[in-house]
């Protein structure tokens, strides 16, 4: 069959649905949160069946424009247009089906379209795809980069790796394959020479997409001014509409993470006026607003990005500002959030996705915290990233082993990497352990450091200073 001829409906039609499908899943199953999530992937099925996800339907981002030798403008899968890059594709292969650049072409669309969109029922289209274009031509570099971008979105980082040098020993100027490399070595947590996969990328081919990777290689060794000044640099160089929405928008959370909140709206501000539609910065802005205490607002702003896109992260942040909007708060709405975030992981997992990072963060504190830890430790398992460590050691806190924890929590915040989150969840183990004196002093450094780092856990934290004095 000729790709995409069983996909009718417009793409707007199509998110609206598929969101519908999500919450209708989450309502009509509340009490799925107190079951096993292994056990549910025929409930998603069910929910989601009648074309409200459609397979093939028309850290980070800032992946760089694909040139292609094929009839295909390639500056439309630049272009944020994906729906007509998809389609343009789609009706270039039904005359010319053995246009390998072309299949590559579609199956990182398809790729970026999962994650634009918040759908991973994409990715299997985009495996279907590169396996296309590799059949016809085994030696791809496009395909190989498109596969190792498809196998970081399903957090399937080894494997990333592997695809990113096999296109670079095709193509080592691959800017594909020189971003997935360094994104696979920074969530593997090699991160030393995942700061020598971004010097060979800058020498290699400079760029927009070169540039954030190496500020945030830079950030996670605590190097807040560098990151700053290089993503600055990326953004005085930015001309398309994506590259300034998408490295503003990575100012803006830089600036977040620093407890910089005007800043941080001023560039969000930036990004959204590139493109107001921008999923990473209408949420930032939200969760900017939380914290510099705009809490209708920024509700307003998490409803509007998850009513589009139900991601996990955004959902626990809309369900946490309900629980905290009063003193009553919302606990039901909050749950609904709840509900759903468990919805789309097990919908990531039918579709390959390794969702133990999102389990084991939402689940934790919102869900069933032995599936938390179970999920922790196998992603630990697969990777040491700051970002397992710390999520390894809440789940394990919240599951009463906080001797377990503590080193695990440590090591989260070793790199010198600022994340109030991190360094709270160590200043609370700290203090679960009797070490009085330095959890103290990791929750007041938190809380100096973002005092709006998250609308529960700097309630939590002012609390434990407050009963630890």
């Amino acid at each position: 069959m000729a790709p995409g001829t069983n996909d009718k409906q417009p793409a707007e039609t199509k998110d609206d649905e598929r969101v519908t499908a999500l919450r209708r899943f989450a309502a009509a199953g509340r009490n799925w949160r107190r079951a096993r999530l292994a056990g549910s992937a025929v409930l998603m099925a069910i929910a989601l069946t009648g074309g409200a996800i459609a397979f093939g339907a028309a850290r980070d981002g800032g992946t760089a424009p694909v040139a292609t030798s094929s009839a295909v403008d390639p500056a439309l899968l630049a272009s944020g247009d994906l729906a007509t890059t998809i389609a343009s594709l789609q009706a270039h292969l039904r005359t010319q089906p053995k246009d390998s650049d072309s299949w590559a072409t579609l199956g990182l669309a398809y790729v970026e379209q999962a994650r634009t969109k918040g759908d991973p029922s994409r990715y299997p289209q985009a495996e279907k795809s590169l396996k296309r274009a590799l059949q016809i031509t085994p030696d791809n570099d496009q395909a190989l980069a498109a596969e190792a971008a498809l196998a970081a979105a399903r957090h399937e980082f080894a494997q990333a790796l592997t695809y990113a040098d096999r296109a670079l020993k095709q193509n080592p100027y691959s800017a594909n394959a020189l971003s997935s490399r360094i994104d696979a070595l920074v969530e593997l947590g090699r991160y030393d020479e995942a700061s020598k996969a971004a010097d060979l990328a800058d020498q290699r081919k400079p760029g927009v997409p070169v540039f954030t990777r190496y500020a945030y290689v830079r950030e996670l060794r605590g190097d807040v001014k560098g990151a700053q000044r290089v993503l600055q640099q990326a953004l005085s160089t930015a001309t398309s509409k994506g590259d300034i929405s998408y490295v503003a928008a990575q100012l803006g959370l830089l600036a977040w993470n620093q407890g910089d909140y005007k800043s941080a709206l001023d560039y969000y501000a930036r990004a959204l006026a590139a493109d107001e539609n921008y999923l990473p910065a209408l949420e930032g802005r939200a969760r900017a607003q939380a914290a510099s205490g705009d809490r209708a607002d920024a509700i307003k702003g998490m409803e509007l990005v998850v009513s589009r896109y139900p991601l996990p992260q955004p959902l626990v942040e809309l369900g946490e500002l309900y629980e905290d909007r009063n003193a009553k708060g919302d606990k039901e709405k909050a749950e609904d959030q709840y509900a759903l975030v468990e919805a789309w992981i097990a919908l990531a997992r039918a579709n390959g996705v390794n969702a133990d990072l999102d389990t084991a963060l939402a689940a934790a504190d919102h869900g069933n915290k032995a599936e938390a830890l179970k999920a922790a430790r196998a992603e630990w398992a697969r990777r040491h990233t700051v970002h397992t460590a710390d999520a390894l050691a809440w789940a394990l806190h919240v599951n009463g082993k906080d001797k377990e924890a503590l080193p695990y929590a440590r090591q989260a915040t070793a790199t010198g990497y600022h994340n109030a989150s991190f360094i709270y969840h160590q200043g609370m183990i700290e203090l679960a352990n009797g070490e009085k004196a330095a959890g103290r002093a990791a929750l007041t450094k938190a809380l100096k450091l973002n005092p709006g780092f998250s609308p529960l856990g700097a309630r939590t934290a002012r609390k434990a200073l407050e009963d630890s004095k």
